[in-house]
């Protein structure tokens, strides 16, 4: 099948009783390059998930925004466009440098880990962005408690993950019985641009995420599933949202440090 990043071909590794995790496990550093490419392009990012942070974004001019998990640096790109002073931090070197090629030297991106301690001074940012990217992660607490401590108070902290319902069908349809209301990881098989990586994701019910967020601090202003952005092109549309123009891709929320 075609994963939400558009031009990714993406297999569903069958489950296997061997807890072994496989060789290069969520390693961008190997698929960057592809990755990057074909997110450049692909309908789900260009036209659904970026716009869609940014238009909860809202007015950016001269806040000062961290980009946790901001890979080759599209959204940190549009972010500044709009006014912001920004910062990206990516877990994959090979991803910043090509963030870096994107930016420019003088671009403020930094190797970081979330769930890690982060090497910001408490209060630092304004806002922050997460696109994609927490659905790596099997326990959501840390990298939450941490995002909260570098935001500055009533802060925003605005996030994308997979849907939960739309891994629940394609798991369905791939032969698994899934359980909605269950956290459980899964793994992927990505190929784009000749390059191919091997990630493993976390799913979990709508009522986990929540309850991680208000855990955490956070106060919940928005839940969102948009849908694609007004300009896209009817030709890029399927059949079944040409009309609707809404897909359940992923979710959406915008957290307010409380």
């Amino acid at each position: 099948m075609t994963s939400p990043s558009g031009g990714i071909s993406a297999r569903l590794v069958p489950p296997s009783a061997d807890a072994e995790d496989p060789p290069g496990l969520n390693n961008y550093d190997t698929f960057a390059e592809g990755y990057s490419a074909a997110n450049e392009t692909g309908l789900v990012t260009t036209h659904y998930e970026r716009p869609a942070m940014l238009a909860l974004a809202g007015d950016l001019a001269g806040r000062r925004i961290l980009d946790a998990g901001c890979g080759s640096g599209p959204l940190i790109a549009a972010l500044r466009d709009r006014g912001a002073v920004v910062t990206g931090i990516d877990k994959s070197a090979g991803m910043l440098e090509v963030a870096r090629r994107r930016l420019g030297d003088d671009a403020d991106l930094q190797v970081a880990e979330l769930g890690r301690p982060l090497a910001f001074p408490d209060g630092t940012f304004d806002d922050i962005t997460a696109s994609l990217v927490l659905h790596y992660l099997e326990d959501w607490g840390p990298a939450l408690a941490e995002l909260r401590r570098v935001l500055k108070p009533g802060g925003r902290l605005i996030i994308s993950v997979n849907h939960p319902l739309t891994e629940n069908r394609w798991h369905r349809e791939a032969g698994l019985d899934p359980d909605y209301f269950a956290t459980y990881s899964y793994t992927v098989e990505w190929t784009a641009g000749g390059q191919a990586a091997v990630l493993r994701f976390w799913t979990r019910p709508l009522h986990a995420m929540t309850d991680a967020f208000t855990a955490a601090g956070f106060r919940i202003a928005v839940i969102s599933e948009p849908a694609v952005a007004p300009d896209t092109p009817r030709e890029l549309l399927p059949d079944d949202i040409a009309e609707s123009r809404r897909m359940l891709g992923f979710l959406f929320f915008v957290l307010h440090a409380s």
